[in-house]
């Protein structure tokens, strides 16, 4: 197998998988870094020939997340699918090799004054892994997910054939794509001219409804609570872009409706669009209507025995919770069936989206799309 990969890929971009090529807790067999669509394609038909399994691996951030795998035998990596091309400034598109991490795209568009409008979490995260499990940051609130801005996708599916796919009405199903998506069409939004952030003490989550209310009237482009565990309190953060003068004028009025306590930076919080959970935590993902989410969340403390650190969307009801790693199976079970009963009344889901692996393989985890 080694040999073939090598024929394909080249002698320095394939070999056997090392102790940093795992998978749900597993070594892979091996590790191809296909360069072209072509070689992406030769990859898979020869993993198909053999009845092996493949996955593709960008930057790897999510590659342990959602239901373990039993193993897989070669690694695709797509670090050498890179690249922008296709750039129409005026019609507001571009393709883009989805081996491409988000940020290099974003600089690569920011010169031209157009952006994704996208903010993965995972700082690391490529194009194609963002949109393989419809990755959202803060700006969800406002602009949707990154599933929204793709016009089009190409891929090679698992028997190494090509395709291309632009769905119905324009969007292509990513959900239903089995193979390596190798390259996407965007569809980009003007870069803001300014960015204000609004930030106020949240003692408890009970504050969270009429907070989040007063900031919902004046349009943001982002709602964030960061709720740690520590005694301290959360904070509540809110986003503001457009031109310098509007952003400005709706971070004062948020300020002023929120009261003295209240402050306005172009800077955002440390914590800004960042998971709140390690590699070695349980990342509960949390989904309900902003009005009961707090309820949610007394929910989910009183489950535990005590607070839990939250962070993430209150002006959606989309937050991850973090549990420690080190739970028996049986009492993280108990604890999200427990969460999932009271978010049942209220319309809500509850997943767990990653954990370390040992742990994974004895609980019921999160499939793909249920990430986001």
């Amino acid at each position: 197998m080694l040999a073939a990969l090598v024929d394909i890929c080249g002698p320095d971009y394939a070999r056997t998988a090392r102790s940093i090529d795992t998978v749900s807790g597993r070594r892979a067999g091996h590790v191809a870094v296909p360069a072209t669509v072509r070689s992406v394609a030769d990859v898979l038909t020869i993993v198909a020939e053999r009845g092996l399994s493949a996955l593709p691996r960008g930057s790897g951030s999510k590659v342990d997340w959602g239901v373990p795998r039993p193993g897989v035998d070669v690694l695709i990596d797509t670090g050498r699918l890179s690249g922008m091309w296709n750039h129409q400034v005026g019609q507001a598109t571009a393709e883009v090799a989805t081996g491409t991490p988000v940020r290099a795209l974003q600089a690569a568009l920011a010169l031209q004054g157009q952006r994704l409008p996208a903010d993965p979490p995972s700082r690391t995260a490529t194009v194609g892994g963002m949109l393989a499990v419809n990755e959202s940051g803060p700006l969800r609130y406002r602009f949707g997910t990154p599933a929204e801005y793709v016009n089009s996708v190409a891929y090679v599916d698992r028997g190494g054939r090509v395709a291309e796919s632009d769905g119905e009405d324009g969007r292509p199903g990513l959900a239903e794509i089995d193979g390596v998506i190798t390259a996407a069409t965007l569809r980009l939004e003007p870069l803001p001219q300014a960015r204000r952030w609004v930030g106020v003490a949240v003692p408890t989550p009970l504050q969270l409804g009429k907070l989040v209310g007063a900031a919902e009237e004046l349009e943001p482009s982002a709602i964030e609570a960061d709720l740690p565990a520590d005694g301290q309190g959360g904070t509540l953060a809110v986003l503001f872009e457009g031109q310098e003068a509007a952003a400005v004028d709706q971070a004062s009025r948020l300020a002023a409706a929120w009261g003295s306590g209240a402050v306005v930076t172009p800077i955002a919080p440390p914590w800004w669009g960042l998971y709140p959970f390690r590699r070695d935590d349980v990342a509960l993902r949390l989904s309900v209507s902003a009005t009961d989410l707090p309820a949610a969340l007394y929910a989910l403390s009183d489950t535990v025995g005590g607070p839990v650190p939250v962070r993430g969307s209150a002006g959606l009801g989309s937050v991850h919770a973090v549990l420690p790693g080190t739970l028996p199976p049986s009492r993280l079970t108990a604890i999200v069936e427990s969460v999932r009963h009271v978010l049942l009344a209220r319309n809500g889901r509850a997943a767990i989206v990653a954990a370390p692996p040992e742990l994974a393989h004895e609980v019921e985890m999160a499939g793909r799309y249920e990430f986001f």
